[in-house]
């Protein structure tokens, strides 16, 4: 454009110099030519704010590159540190759950071993009043029948809430005989009298003999020493449930000879042999 407007201004000036236009026309064509001197500054002022625009606008997009350069890096770190948190959170979620996990185990067996505990705890607790309840009994035998004892026609134990009363079958039966005497029923009215007042447990009533076998008349009754023992042992039963023993808490036993607590080698061993025994025990 500039080229342009040069050649025309320099063409007009030609022809004003060669004298082959006329002064009006020489006016009018220099009066174009300053017209069109005018217009190329202003093409040319135009031009150069057009430039500066231009240069601006270059500066603007450079700057604005590299801020869009700072804003992908800024994105692409707090993508990585978005990513980084989310992994440290399912981590630290991972170890929170284990813990969780770790601790409701240790919870359901602390758990347990309460229950555990709180069930020996009333075991232990049911087991000590049985135990004073024995005691209690235990202590009113050795108070009922302390003559007895001091004639070593009775002896009487307890252990672990189970109490043993044993009675040499001297002070019971005659020799040979399953009928329990009149002074025999004396005794065992005593141990009635302490016995009756015992609900909660069951009462055992064991036969026991030495190992002499049995010989003569009386074997015809009572070919072995299990059936002498069985009859000793349910004549005793039947008398306590006739003196108001509840007879569900009853059992008659026989063990025969095969019990002993002495030597069957001496007169003293098989007389400490040759008893029967009334034991406590806990209700089925």
């Amino acid at each position: 454009m500039k080229r342009k407007l040069f050649v025309c201004l320099s063409a007009l000036i030609c022809l004003a110099l060669s004298g082959c236009v006329t002064s009006g026309t020489y006016k009018q064509k220099q009066a174009e030519a300053e017209n069109l001197e005018k217009s190329l500054k202003e093409q040319r002022g135009q031009y150069n704010i057009l430039m500066g625009e231009n240069d601006q606008l270059k500066n603007d997009v450079k700057r604005l590159g590299g801020e869009v350069a700072a804003l992908t890096g800024e994105r692409s770190a707090l993508t990585a540190d978005k990513k980084g948190l989310e992994e440290s959170l399912r981590s630290t979620a991972d170890a929170k759950n284990q813990k969780i996990s770790e601790l409701s185990r240790k919870l359901g067996d602390v758990e347990g071993e309460n229950k555990r505990l709180k069930d020996d705890i009333a075991g232990l607790q049911k087991q000590k009043e049985e135990v004073q309840k024995t005691s209690k009994t235990y202590g009113d035998l050795l108070e009922q029948m302390k003559g007895e004892i001091a004639k070593g026609q009775v002896t009487i134990s307890e252990l672990k809430g189970k109490l043993t009363v044993n009675m040499v079958d001297s002070v019971l039966f005659d020799s040979g005989k399953a009928e329990v005497k009149p002074e025999g029923l004396v005794v065992l009215q005593k141990v009635v009298d302490i016995l009756k007042n015992v609900k909660d447990k069951a009462v055992r009533i064991e036969g026991h003999t030495d190992n002499v076998q049995i010989v003569g008349q009386l074997a015809k009754r009572y070919p072995t020493n299990w059936e002498l023992s069985a009859a000793r042992a349910l004549n005793v039963t039947r008398y306590l449930q006739q003196q108001g023993l509840d007879p569900a808490l009853l059992a008659a036993v026989a063990y025969g000879e095969y019990k002993p607590v002495a030597p069957n080698d001496t007169d003293e061993g098989r007389a400490k042999n040759r008893r029967i025994e009334i034991v406590l025990v806990a209700k089925e």
